[in-house]
């Protein structure tokens, strides 16, 4: 008797995926990002995509789809930033979908090569000027601890140029003093890049300013203040309030 030779069966990419493949590949992509502000913004620009793709019957997950998309957001007037991040976003969709084996590689190839929105001209936005920004920074009270707070968060935000995120994490570790000068060292910011800041005598001041007022020494420079001058870990007698 012939033996019946088995045929392997072949696992075929797909050319259209359905919402578990697209979810699958989501949380793949989601996965790869290490910054939280990353994961926020490819999650909600690839569930923007996830919903356009899937209300239009039969698409096939491919170049000129991607392109169709690309229209779409253009005639909802976004910017061209804007329109470039939700498309970097559908690229590493369809990477992480053909890595996985959930779709061609050479429709993630051809994804991958969709032209971005031109950006025209400069983008311009409301600029402070240097009276305005220490208008802004000297405003909080300094005579209470939450004021004193307040001047030095506004002070290393706008003399540094930290994100939220990284002045949240802001501990003493990051403050040192570098040939002569302070400094804001190993500080991790978005995709893990770490960088050193400058960090001007002005900036320094009030930092100390809140430190000596609070009694801090380690931890999180910035703490929450409550009504009655109480800062988070520590006991501060505030002006007019006794602890």
């Amino acid at each position: 008797m012939r033996k019946k030779l088995k045929r392997r069966k072949t696992i075929r990419a797909k050319w259209r995926l359905s919402l578990p493949d697209l979810e699958h590949a989501k949380s793949a992509v989601l996965v790869s990002l290490r910054s939280p502000e990353s994961k926020r913004s490819y999650r909600r620009s690839i569930e923007d995509f996830v919903y356009w793709y899937c209300s239009e019957p039969r698409l096939s997950f491919n170049k000129t789809v991607v392109t169709r998309y690309r229209i779409h957001l253009e005639e909802k007037l976004l910017a061209p930033g804007t329109i470039n991040v939700r498309l970097a976003a559908v690229r590493r969709l369809a990477y992480e979908a053909a890595d996985t084996g959930l779709l061609s590689p050479d429709l993630a190839a051809g994804i991958r090569r969709v032209k971005g929105a031109k950006k025209l001209g400069m983008r311009l936005g409301n600029w402070l000027t240097v009276e305005e920004a220490r208008s802004l920074w000297q405003l909080p009270n300094i005579h209470s601890v939450k004021g004193k707070r307040d001047r030095a968060i506004l002070a290393v935000l706008l003399g540094c140029g930290l994100r939220r995120r990284e002045l949240v994490d802001l501990n003493f570790d990051h403050i040192q003093r570098r040939e002569d000068h302070w400094a804001i060292v190993d500080l991790v910011g978005n995709g893990g890049h770490i960088r050193t800041v400058p960090m001007p005598d002005w900036v320094k001041q009030t930092i100390d300013d809140w430190l000596n007022a609070t009694q801090i020494t380690h931890g999180r420079v910035f703490r929450c203040v409550c009504r009655r001058g109480r800062v988070w870990g520590t006991a501060v007698k505030a002006k007019g309030h006794s602890v």
